[in-house]
């Protein structure tokens, strides 16, 4: 007998996770996840799980909370016998803490990456990690999902006249420099300076843009201060239009404040994080049913290659 396929989420994610369920084409799950009233949890299944295929959705936002809701639900996953837990993981928190690019500083994404191995997670299946080489840090199989599947069907059916890409920061250039070599468009770079975390000290434009319908592509919208800074100095610069896309709404901050108050036309963000508040110039695009079939695929033991934009790619070399 196959085992089945059993699908839960944390609080972090609780609409995504039944969008997933629903597009899979199985009920999700049913678990309690108690809070007392020091801050701890305690999740509980409500069903058996014993044998089954464990897929639990939550996005570690806001990550202390979520992070630790996630790792108790693995811990009671495999107490209670799951035969493989997969962590679904659509927003990856501390993704931004790879490396120690200063003296005495954590490197938060291999902690998480250690923590959720030791909880007892046999995969992990995510989506636009900061730093693509996060997935290193396991010892375990990482799915890592491209948000590009999603976001190249929206560019394509805005129909720009004089499409052009650009990379709000040198970080973002591969992501970038790979839609447009899809489109054979052309790429620009903002390159910026920091002060310090979350404050732009400068900005400078690499590339032209005059006249040009500019489409800004980045993992993560926190504050917001780069995309609006970038979009109005592409505007200064000539270009005709300007509207961003963005895996992660963090949108923390100012956040509101200054998307608003920016030049751009459109903000797109995919729904790993809920959305904190409604724009006019925000649209959100759903991943569920990308995350849907790269379960059903893990669970299938089948390729998941074909939802890479590299695979799209060489199809068209053909």
């Amino acid at each position: 007998m196959n085992p089945s396929v059993k699908i839960f989420s944390g609080n972090g994610s609780q609409k995504l996770a039944e969008k997933i369920a629903q597009r899979f084409g199985a009920p999700l799950g049913k678990v309690n996840i108690q809070k007392f009233s020091d801050g701890e949890f305690q999740p509980i299944f409500l069903e058996s799980i014993r044998g089954d295929y464990v897929f639990l959705v939550q996005s570690t936002y806001a990550p202390t909370d979520n992070l630790m809701e996630l790792l108790l639900m693995i811990d009671a996953a495999k107490r209670a016998s799951a035969y493989k837990i997969i962590a679904v993981i659509p927003y990856y928190g501390y993704a931004r803490q790879d490396r120690k690019d200063k003296p005495r500083v954590a490197i938060g994404s291999k902690l998480v990456a250690t923590l959720l191995e030791a909880a007892g997670a046999d995969r992990v299946i995510t989506m636009d990690l900061h730093a693509p080489q996060i997935q290193g840090f396991f010892d375990i199989p990482v799915d890592h999902l491209d948000s590009s599947a999603i976001f190249i069907p929206y560019i394509e059916q805005l129909k720009l006249e004089n499409l052009t890409f650009a990379a709000p920061d040198v970080g973002s250039t591969n992501r970038v420099r790979e839609i447009a070599s899809f489109f054979n468009s052309e790429m620009v770079i903002c390159d910026k300076h920091r002060k310090r975390a979350n404050e732009i000290a400068s900005m400078v434009v690499i590339g032209e843009v005059s006249g040009r319908d500019i489409v800004l592509i980045d993992d993560i919208c926190d504050t917001g201060g780069t995309l609006a800074k970038a979009a109005a100095l592409l505007k200064e610069k000539g270009a005709r239009s300007v509207r961003a896309l963005c895996t992660h709404p963090v949108l923390s901050g100012k956040a509101q404040e200054n998307i608003e108050n920016s030049v751009l036309e459109e903000l797109v963000i995919c729904d790993t994080i809920p959305l904190r508040f409604e724009s006019k110039k925000i649209k959100v695009v759903s991943v569920a049913d990308l995350f849907a079939i790269a379960i059903r695929n893990a669970y299938e033991n089948k390729s998941i290659t074909s939802l890479f934009i590299h695979s799209q790619l060489r199809g068209r070399d053909k």
